[in-house]
C-alpha cells in the first residue's frame, strides 16, 4: 500500500489541482505558489491553521482555494 503525501495547505488534495480564487495569485495552483512564491506560501498555511479557507470542488471538477476576506488584515 503507497503511502500518501499529505500538503500543509490542501492536506490530501494534490497541490497542482487546487487553485487559488482570489487576488494577484488568482488562477495559480498551490503548487506553483510554493515554488515561485514562498511567503505567500506559508501565508497559506497561517490561514488554514486558523481555519480561515476553504477548498471547493467546482462543476467544472476542478479544486479552488477561497479566504474568508473578513480575517485577512
Amino acid at each position: 500500500m503507497a503511502q500518501q503525501e499529505i500538503s500543509p495547505v490542501t492536506g490530501i488534495l494534490a497541490e497542482e489541482n487546487v487553485f487559488i480564487d482570489f487576488g494577484e495569485h488568482e488562477g495559480k495552483s498551490v503548487l506553483e505558489i510554493s515554488d515561485t512564491t514562498p511567503n505567500f506560501y506559508e501565508f497559506l498555511k497561517e490561514q488554514k491553521d486558523d481555519g480561515n479557507f476553504a477548498i471547493r470542488r467546482t462543476k467544472e471538477k476542478t479544486y479552488r482555494l477561497y479566504i474568508n476576506e473578513n480575517t485577512i488584515n
